[in-house]
């Protein structure tokens, strides 16, 4: 079974999580009530996504569903993200990135380090990346309705060179994008009811 990255397999197996549902249930037995635990061994096998055109599509930060956040239009989370690296330390190319045509753009000018990074984005990376995440989810009904149906999947982004946002190649990374994916879920489902 193929994975959605580039053209080819990588070498490892799909990790498959398992998950143990109880259910208490009773059985009458020469007249006298039995209760009884019934045990389901119920697999689950995770969701893993990272190309905008395969199925989860929309949960990549390449994905084309803009937002507002900040009192600006951002095209994609990408934009969000790469731009906030430089929002206090260089407005012009902050600008610049979040008015670029495509995410790949906005990705590889965010990694410039020809430009200062502001002083605390190691620790504020993941807080801005969840709240990007939300807003686009929170934005558009339709790929909030697709996160949602996931229910409490495992979501994995199958990203070959990407050993702290995805999986990377051999399955070791991180999968902060994942993590983040989930939570913001989570958030949904709760203001769901």
């Amino acid at each position: 079974m193929s994975l959605p990255f580039g053209k080819a397999s990588p070498t490892i197996p799909r990790p498959v999580s398992t998950k143990l549902l109880t259910k208490n249930s009773s059985l009458l037995d020469n007249k006298n009530l039995q209760f009884f635990n019934l045990q389901y061994e119920i697999q689950v096998m995770p969701i893993y996504f990272y190309n905008t055109r395969d199925e989860h599509g929309c949960f990549s930060n390449f994905s084309r569903h803009g937002f507002e956040l900040d009192g600006l239009w951002w095209a994609t989370s990408e934009h969000y993200f790469q731009a906030q690296k430089f929002v206090t330390t260089d407005r012009d190319w902050f600008e610049k990135i979040r008015e670029v045509k495509n995410p790949k753009d906005a990705a590889r000018m965010g990694r410039d380090r020809s430009h200062p990074l502001r002083s605390d984005w190691e620790q504020v990376k993941d807080e801005i990346m969840q709240q990007a995440v939300l807003q686009k989810f929170q934005t558009h009904a339709d790929i909030r309705e697709i996160l949602l149906a996931t229910g409490d999947e495992l979501i994995v982004e199958n990203a070959p060179g990407d050993y702290y946002w995805g999986c990377g190649k051999d399955g070791s990374g991180k999968n902060k994008l994942g993590q983040i994916l989930m939570a913001v879920r989570e958030i949904l489902q709760m203001a769901n009811g």
